[in-house]
């Protein structure tokens, strides 16, 4: 099955995310691979990685966005694991000679991937930060746009 032809959301998170969004992200993530939908992410931001190890868990794909090339990358014997299962993708569009990620790279990385994906999903936007850019322009793509809040509803 080729990956990138299933539907997917792209999760993003900033660095800083407050405690009360951390448990419904994780419950988010459990429920995403419960019902086995594909996502995409550099998987970079502290809630982001806890949402990976428990994607980790499931048979649903996942793809995997490094902001750097696949060049050298050291891949944990989970990743290799689920790559050699046809349920893990790597996806850089970084030449070989950027091996290391930056600001930089991160930005480009989270536009291929919100680029990529049908739907987006924005755990928390740190105000003034590069997801509060990414949002913006993934509006005027007419993309799908999920927020997760504290909000009752």
């Amino acid at each position: 099955m080729n990956i990138l032809r299933r539907k997917t959301l792209a999760l993003f998170c900033s660095k800083k995310c407050p405690g009360n969004l951390i448990l419904k992200t994780y419950d988010l993530a459990r429920n995403l691979r419960d019902t086995g939908v594909t996502v995409i992410s550099g998987f970079h931001s502290p809630v982001e990685k806890e949402c990976l190890n428990i994607l980790l868990k499931g048979r649903q794909p996942i793809i995997v966005c490094p902001a750097r090339s696949l060049e050298g990358i050291r891949l944990p014997c989970i990743w290799k694991k689920k790559i050699e299962e046809g349920k893990m993708l790597l996806l850089s569009s970084f030449p070989s000679h950027i091996r290391r990620a930056t600001a930089e790279t991160a930005v480009k990385r989270n536009i291929m991937a919100a680029a990529i994906a049908d739907e987006v999903c924005f755990i928390h936007i740190e105000p003034g930060g590069s997801l509060e850019e990414l949002k913006k322009m993934v509006t005027v793509w007419v993309k799908e746009i999920f927020i997760v809040t504290d909000k009752k509803v």
